[in-house]
């Protein structure tokens, strides 16, 4: 049986495809989403408490070169095999290649219903996950002949003062200062209203899903099954850099579903400064509308099962 918290994006995806009236407030999903990254971001570093090492700053570069890797394997199969365009092509390359902190949580809430065994790190991965694929899909769109607005400084001023990577960076050093002890006052709070809080996302999420999907657009068939396709085939990446780091079986799945995830928060407000032409809505379509589901009801299992057959 799927965890419970899938089961609120259910809901909400029947809900919107019903055109139900349900809706989530704008305040209150905001108010969601910031709870949900403070939480997660506090969850890693108090897992960090007393266990920071040189050796973690090497992994978190081969795991940030992951997401330099994908736009390059993504962007060939986009223009070459499904003749997408050279700003949709970038554009999807950015969002597929950097990461989805809503499926970054649904794994975090599976890993723990399991009791897998994860490392305090793969917070971090998040972090050096968001911005690489975003750098390297603009570059290749600009080597193509290609202009982009944004400069490369602009992307990363953008990206790391967006207000959920900073409650994400300052939750780790918050939790990684005062430990799962000293800080317990305060961070109970959180982390024991952690799958509450998830599950009314999703909730939302759903709802969101369910719009971009209403009508289907038939007429981007072939990138509707890329978006379906597409995840288990870059979870591979994830999982065999899990194996190769010796990284606990929990971590190992964590890491496979940020590779397999796509985007829809930081991706979309960078493409759409740097790249004007290039259709958000489609990204969007694919990203949040069909891998987002894919992954959470699907994907996430699936490369558990992977992980173990690895291992071994």
């Amino acid at each position: 049986m799927p965890d419970i918290v899938v089961m609120f994006f259910a809901l909400g995806l029947v809900a919107g495809l019903l055109k139900s009236d349900l809706s989530i407030p704008k305040a209150a999903y905001d108010t969601l989403s910031l709870l949900l990254m403070l939480t997660i971001g506090l969850k890693g570093g108090m897992a960090l408490h007393g266990s920071v090492s040189l050796s973690l700053l090497g992994e978190l570069l081969i795991v940030a070169l992951l997401g330099a890797v994908i736009p390059f394997i993504v962007i060939p199969i986009l223009r070459y095999m499904l003749r997408v365009d050279a700003a949709n092509s970038a554009s999807l390359a950015a969002h597929y290649g950097s990461v989805s902190a809503g499926t970054f949580a649904v794994a975090i809430a599976y890993v723990e219903s399991l009791q897998l065994a994860t490392d305090g790190q793969v917070t971090l991965y998040l972090v050096m996950l968001e911005l690489p694929a975003i750098l390297v899909a603009l570059t290749i769109y600009r080597k193509q002949g290609n202009q982009a607005a944004a400069s490369r400084s602009a992307l990363w001023v953008e990206t790391f003062t967006n207000r959920g990577v900073v409650l994400l960076v300052g939750g780790v050093i918050i939790g990684y200062m005062y430990g799962p002890a000293d800080g317990a006052s305060v961070t109970e709070l959180f982390t024991g209203a952690f799958k509450a809080v998830l599950a009314l996302f999703l909730l939302e999420m759903g709802l969101v899903a369910a719009e971009t999907l209403s009508p289907i657009p038939w007429r981007h068939a072939k990138l509707m099954v890329f978006a379906l396709v597409a995840p288990p085939l870059l979870s591979l990446l994830g999982l065999f850099t899990g194996v190769m780091l010796d990284l606990s079986i929990g971590s190992i799945v964590v890491l496979a579903t940020l590779t397999a995830s796509a985007s829809y928060i930081a991706a979309p407000a960078a493409i759409r400064t740097a790249i004007p032409n290039a259709n958000i809505g489609l990204a969007m379509l694919m990203s949040l509308g069909l891998t987002f589901p894919f992954n959470a009801m699907v994907g996430i299992p699936l490369y558990h099962q992977l992980a173990n057959y690895l291992v071994g």
